[in-house]
């Protein structure tokens, strides 16, 4: 079997290193930080992350660290009023397949870390930044900050938005700033008043802004994330922010949510970026995957959930002859890119057609979202939340839990966009 090199030691690099080591491959993952963590606070997981993670073997991990909640609920932020919900019941799981959860980021990846350090096949590097590749007929070549060299028969660049791999093999530049900023604050619950400790996943939409918090940590933390549509034109990275900007930066917010945002203490902020849908993925015997190939806005919920995905159809392709892999890459690129394409383009429009307007448009928004029974909801979330990967399923990306389902539109938003994958 092979030496297969993986650029990139997050969520997706990880996976993708305990999917490929499963089909008999020995993999080198090289991380460019110092140790193997993962930074950030809460992440969503719908039913289709959960179906990649026990196809990984680390479902069950997960969902001992995971908080199991009742609704995906969303409220008017300015006047306090309850508009929809999406129940995340027995309905919903029975129509799914799976659970809906969420977790501090780490509580994924830690069992992810630890399926790697537990196979033979997979060898862990930090401090290990790869700069650039080379390839010949022998393989691929990884270029590293430090000046080293590693050579192996193929490279999967998972180095997330700013990744070097696609640097190269895409070569479209910096990553798209979105003009949103997100403020980040996680809280010991202890500190949430009780009638506010909802097990809910609920969003405040407001004009130009909105609001999500859920509780992380087996329900000992709330994860507050609120987000403003001011503009920001350059990126920014886990930035300390005074308490009393947050507060000022969410104009007309309801005494309900300006109560739960005034608990957050510690706050950071980011500018969010992505990227347009690209048709290239692959250079012979490179192949990007995660946030390399494809990210996308938070507002979704599905980066993580496709880079699982990612993660299973790739290793279920890859075979075992090296001579194959360019074929095999390119297959992978070709059974994954329109439905990725397709989260990232819904992922935008959710934020400006749907978490901030503002007057009339606010209004027929609200109109339509209490408008939409369970079904309806469950129908417009089923091409996300219902795929099932694998050799079977990867060509199922558009569809709801069985093949005999509909393809169900964009999250709320209405349908997915036609040609999603035909960026530059």
């Amino acid at each position: 079997m092979a030496k297969i090199l993986v650029a990139g030691g997050g969520i997706g690099g990880l996976a993708t290193a305990v999917s490929v080591a499963r089909r008999g491959h020995r993999v080198l993952v090289l991380e460019s930080r110092g140790d193997f963590t993962e930074l950030g606070a809460g992440i969503q997981l719908a039913p289709n992350a959960f179906h990649a993670l026990d196809r990984l073997g680390v479902g069950d991990f997960v969902r001992d660290r995971a908080v199991h909640i009742d609704e995906l609920r969303f409220m008017d932020g300015t006047t306090g009023e309850r508009v929809a919900g999406l129940p995340l019941d027995d309905a919903y799981r029975r129509r799914f397949g799976n659970l809906y959860a969420v977790v501090q980021r780490s509580d994924l990846y830690a069992p992810l870390l630890e399926a790697c350090r537990a196979s033979a096949a997979v060898a862990l590097r930090t401090g290990a930044r790869v700069e650039r590749y080379t390839q010949d007929d022998s393989g691929v070549t990884a270029h590293l900050a430090s000046g080293e060299r590693v050579h192996g028969a193929a490279l999967i660049g998972a180095d997330g938005i700013h990744s070097a791999v696609r640097g190269q093999l895409v070569g479209d530049g910096r990553p798209r700033v979105s003009g949103h900023t997100i403020y980040r604050s996680v809280i010991p619950m202890e500190r949430v008043p009780g009638e506010l400790r909802w097990n809910t996943v609920t969003l405040w939409a407001g004009p130009g802004w909105h609001f999500v918090h859920y509780p992380i940590g087996n329900g000992g933390l709330l994860n507050l994330a609120a987000t403003r549509d001011d503009g920001a034109t350059e990126a920014v990275t886990g930035v300390p922010v005074p308490k009393e900007r947050v507060l000022g930066e969410f104009p007309r917010m309801s005494g309900t949510a300006r109560r739960l945002l005034g608990l957050g203490e510690g706050w950071r902020s980011w500018v969010l970026c992505d990227r347009d849908p690209v048709e290239r993925w692959t250079d012979r015997r490179v192949v990007l995957v995660g946030d390399a190939a494809h990210p996308m806005l938070q507002y979704a919920a599905q980066g993580a959930c496709q880079a699982l995905e990612d993660a299973v159809v790739l290793g279920e392709l890859i075979g075992a002859d090296a001579a194959e892999f360019e074929q095999r890459f390119e297959e992978f690129a070709g059974r994954r890119r329109e439905r990725t394409g397709a989260a990232q383009l819904v992922a935008r429009e959710m934020g400006r057609r749907l978490y901030h307007p503002a007057g009339g448009a606010a209004r027929r928004r609200n109109a339509m979202l209490a408008a939409l029974s369970a079904q309806d909801l469950y129908d417009r979330v089923a091409w996300l939340h219902g795929a099932r990967v694998g050799l079977r399923g990867a060509r199922v990306g558009l569809r709801g839990a069985t093949d005999d389902e509909p393809a169900g539109g964009g999250p709320v938003t209405g349908r997915r966009p036609p040609g999603a994958a035909r960026g530059r």
